[in-house]
């Protein structure tokens, strides 16, 4: 316990975790795919890699239920693998095979919060209220007041996640429990209002306004679908490696900056001085400590040891990934069922950057 007490006064007196604080140059040899038409591919040998070791990162995600899983190098793709079934069971998974984000969807929504900010929609520091109106909690009103979407992006709004069911957006789930921006808990219930939140500031639907400023800019497919309580997102493959690159390239599309670097700057740095890996609605690698979902518990070190220490990345339920690792101009994408029964599949993550070490040689 002296020990991540240490590690944390530390980080406080040099800054949550290691990152700078405005976000890498976007490399000046970025490929970006056209709408339509052939995503240009580079072989693995091309680049130095070992391909002698690709079939043991074969068998590895086919045996740990992936269906989909594509390597971007400089933009371009230079592994693309497909295996089993879609969700009834009979249909091959392709290309074309629409698959569940999962919470890694909090990253696409995070990224259109903060389009919607840039556009004068939403204001980050208003408060939550300001949108959705007041009762949207069972909270007082002078509590309900000091939560602002900032909270909601960094998950630090200060309602209680121990409630029976997480993900419940009634009023009478979001239960006071401390001061909004005093803990960091992993709560999906406040994040899934965010939804609401942009309904109200832009006069649009959530997939209405998430189509028109960045699914159709760059050549995504995808929607968001009601299930229980969360809005899922739903896409092909390919659509979820032209997010990630997106993010590789600092938020800007060929010549258009959709993300603003601001933004970009806060989805790549820790977001509060709890849980130094988690950015705004992002995971980030190389921190000085980590938190998990459902625990208060501080882990010392990085969240995935074996992943670039620059790498953020979008996490999902059942492992879905998006690694982004600005250092080497990758984008990793992994679409699947469960792995390893984990809410953030961190060890799954890990041991995948394992493989991928044996083939990417710099």
């Amino acid at each position: 316990m002296k020990s991540l007490i240490f590690l944390s006064v530390l980080s406080l007196i040099f800054g949550c975790g290691k990152r700078d604080s405005a976000p890498d140059p976007v490399a000046p040899d970025l490929y970006f795919p056209p709408a339509t038409g052939t995503w240009e591919t580079i072989p693995a040998a091309t680049l130095g890699w070992d391909e002698s070791k690709i079939s043991g990162l074969e068998t590895f995600l086919e045996t740990s239920n992936t269906r989909g899983f594509i390597i971007l190098k400089d933009g371009k793709i230079v592994m693309e693998k497909y295996w089993g079934k879609m969700f009834d069971g009979t249909t091959d998974f392709s290309a074309t095979s629409n698959w569940y984000w999962a919470s890694a969807g909090k990253t696409l929504t995070s990224a259109t919060v903060g389009i919607a900010a840039f556009q004068g929609d939403l204001n980050l520091d208003a408060r939550t209220s300001d949108y959705l109106g007041t009762g949207w909690t069972s909270l007082t009103l002078a509590q309900e007041n000091k939560i602002t979407l900032r909270h909601q992006l960094t998950m630090t709004t200060g309602l209680n996640d121990a409630v029976a069911n997480r993900d419940c957006t009634e009023p009478s789930c979001m239960v006071y429990l401390a001061e909004p921006g005093t803990r960091w808990a992993y709560h999906n219930a406040p994040y899934t209002i965010l939804d609401e939140v942009i309904e109200g500031g832009t006069g649009k639907s959530l997939n209405v306004f998430t189509q028109e400023v960045l699914l159709s800019k760059i050549g995504m497919n995808g929607t968001y679908i009601k299930i229980g309580d969360n809005n899922v997102f739903f896409s092909t493959p390919r659509s979820m490696a032209r997010f990630g690159l997106l993010l590789l390239g600092q938020g800007r599309w060929a010549q258009e900056q959709i993300i603003t670097p601001s933004y970009m700057s806060l989805m790549q740095n820790p977001s509060q001085n709890f849980n130094f890996a988690y950015g705004y609605l992002t995971w980030l690698n190389g921190s000085p400590s980590y938190m998990i979902p459902t625990s208060q518990t501080v882990f010392p070190g990085a969240m995935s040891s074996n992943a670039p220490e620059d790498m953020f990345a979008a996490i999902g339920k059942n492992g879905q990934l998006i690694n982004i690792v600005p250092s080497q101009n990758l984008v990793i994408i992994r679409m699947g069922d469960d792995p390893d029964n984990a809410l953030v599949p961190f060890t799954f993550q890990d041991n995948l950057w394992e493989k991928l070490n044996a083939i990417i040689t710099q």
